[in-house]
């Protein structure tokens, strides 16, 4: 997986973590155990009372175990949602039994 992301490079990314976080950002490496680094990114926290809150995280190291999912961002789509609208549930973590 990590030499096909190596085709997104510094391009806008989001990501789910096995514990449930989304974090968007700019992929600016990626080595052979899938670990990335993000640079300008935040975290975007769901809430069914209110709206997505956005949390800065700036330079940012997310472990390849740790990655449930991971695309390239579409930033024309992206930038049309209306944040403080959304209501949902967080994400539930990965359970593994």
């Amino acid at each position: 997986m990590a030499s096909t992301l190596k085709d997104i490079l510094n391009k806008q990314v989001s990501i789910i973590t096995c514990d449930g976080r989304s974090i968007i950002g700019l992929l600016r490496g990626v080595d052979q155990v899938t670990n990335i680094i993000l640079n300008e990114c935040h975290e975007r926290v769901y809430s069914p009372d209110s709206g997505v809150e956005q949390v800065v995280l700036g330079l940012y190291i997310v472990r390849g175990d740790n990655i449930a999912l991971i695309g390239e961002l579409d930033n024309e789509l992206d930038a049309k949602q209306d944040l403080s609208a959304i209501r949902a549930d967080p994400i539930k973590p990965v359970v593994h039994s």
